[in-house]
């Protein structure tokens, strides 16, 4: 009889739980909204009661009129950088920090005073930023020390979910390499940085692989998840390195882009991929023994969005797609700075702002639209330059929502000068590689290869070498752009 794999998507507005069966046919898939608390500025805070809610709703609800002794295996791909203190019990002391809460910009600045950048970048992989859980948990221990004391594990998204189901404190190397508290090389709590923070490395999980059994579902909670007793629950990965796996990333060297709200370019590595200049960084891979490189921009199809929003009335992105392909390549000689929500690779910069530049009589709404996803590409293309320094980057696979246009697409194809394979199913990137993981994790799949049974590459998309000069001589202007505009970006924080 034909086994199923579930797989939960827990990200920031909500949780999408997917059943697939072992020969990777989609049988259905269900998603359980909750809310983002912003407050006090650069606050962000989640209910973790929230998350569970939306787990066993999901899980019900992709299982309705199925056998659910059937289920192989669950697995997650999850929100990252998160900060959530429990008790011994798993009860969560206070809501939790997610990965867009900010505050704790002092505590990054005295980490890298002590420690200094280019070392924890070496260590961890990434640059310091308030945005990594170390820097959440320190600030716990300065502002909030009642309940640092009471913290038995600081857990992320995933690992409360798998706590509560199986009654293990568990976080995989994925989700670690994203605290700043994981030495990547040696994959390992970093006692150094953890001495730097002054932060106890008991109140850290146990460290297991991505594709480990963390635990079974316990009888206490089969009926409330909807899952028999017993059943396995894979560790599974943080977004990022998950979605490699969906992309069908999963030999050195290979990368690919996700266009969603926000964008990255990832990789597959069997090294760490260390950038000189720190514009990419780099996570332990979901995996075992690989790891996963990647740049991520804050605002592309969230730019898009915006644009919509403010210029289009709301109209559907086929009609804008389709208002694309009118305007010429360059826009009309139009550059927009995607810089909406501050900045991450290849800028690092919390202070940018958008702005359109060369607006002139002769620009239309067409081209507002197609400059928005060109300057989204020259800024990913600032990304892949990075990686060019240290590797021949010519195809990439091509998944996420916002790359269903084909002209979307072509625009990325032209300005980053690469080929692209796009899978049949480009949404569902995180949600198949989590049930890849699961499937390895129970040994239903001998490896990784077996992402093969979930996705065929059907579209294939090349560079067009006549809008590639166009996009020549705007790249320069584009990056001189936003270097004028660093300064005025501080005076504007300042109001």
């Amino acid at each position: 009889m034909e086994q199923f794999l579930i797989a939960h998507d827990l990200g920031t507005s909500g949780d999408k739980a997917t059943l697939f069966t072992t020969e990777g046919r989609q049988v259905r898939s269900y998603t359980a909204s909750y809310d983002v608390h912003f407050f006090n500025g650069n606050y962000a805070e989640q209910d973790p009661e929230n998350w569970w809610d939306a787990v066993c709703e999901a899980t019900k609800a992709v299982l309705e009129g199925e056998d659910a002794s059937r289920v192989a295996a669950m697995s997650f791909s999850a929100q990252m950088q998160g900060c959530l203190p429990v008790d011994k019990h798993g009860r969560p002391l206070r809501d939790s920090m997610i990965w867009a809460d900010m505050r704790a910009v002092k505590e990054a600045k005295q980490l890298e005073d002590a420690i200094g950048a280019d070392r924890i970048y070496r260590i961890t992989g990434h640059r310091v930023a308030a945005s990594y859980s170390i820097e959440k948990l320190m600030w716990l221990k300065a502002n909030e020390p009642e309940v640092y004391e009471k913290t038995y594990k600081m857990l992320q998204a995933k690992d409360y979910i798998i706590q509560r189901a199986t009654g293990e404190f568990v976080t995989d190397y994925s989700d670690a390499s994203g605290t700043q508290a994981l030495d990547l090389r040696k994959l390992k709590w970093s006692d150094e940085i953890l001495q730097a923070a002054g932060v106890d490395k008991d109140k850290l999980p146990t460290l297991k692989r991505s594709i480990d059994v963390a635990g079974y579902i316990q009888d206490r909670v089969a009926g409330e998840i909807g899952l028999p007793a017993g059943t396995p629950v894979v560790c599974g990965g943080g977004d990022g390195p998950v979605s490699a796996v969906g992309a069908a990333c999963i030999k050195d060297g290979e990368f690919y882009l996700t266009y969603g709200t926000s964008a990255w370019i990832g990789g597959t590595t069997t090294e760490p991929f260390i950038d000189p200049d720190k514009t990419v960084f780099c996570f332990a891979h979901v995996i075992p023994g690989k790891y996963m490189p990647c740049g991520t921009m804050q605002a592309a199809g969230s730019s898009y969005a915006y644009i919509r929003r403010a210029l289009c009335d709301d109209m559907p992105y086929d009609a804008m797609n389709k208002l694309i392909e009118k305007s010429p390549a360059g826009a009309q000689n139009l550059i927009f700075l995607p810089y909406m929500l501050g900045e991450r690779s290849p800028r690092w910069n919390p202070n940018t702002s958008a702005a359109f530049l060369g607006i002139k009589p002769e620009h239309e709404k067409k081209d507002y639209i197609r400059a928005v996803i060109e300057g989204v590409a020259m800024n990913m293309e600032l990304i892949l330059k990075a990686y060019r320094k240290q590797a021949k980057i010519e195809r990439m696979n091509l998944t996420g929502g916002g790359a269903k246009g084909e002209v979307v697409a072509q625009i990325l194809a032209d300005v980053l000068n690469v080929d692209f394979d796009m899978p049949d199913c480009v949404e569902a990137a995180t949600s198949i590689g989590a049930a890849v993981i699961a499937g390895v994790g129970v040994g239903v799949f001998d490896s990784f290869d077996e992402i093969k049974r979930f996705l065929k590459f059907e579209k294939h998309v090349e560079p067009k070498k006549e809008n590639q000069k166009a996009y020549e001589e705007l790249k320069p202007i584009f990056d001189e752009a936003y270097q004028c505009l660093v300064p005025l970006y501080e005076k504007f924080e300042k109001l």
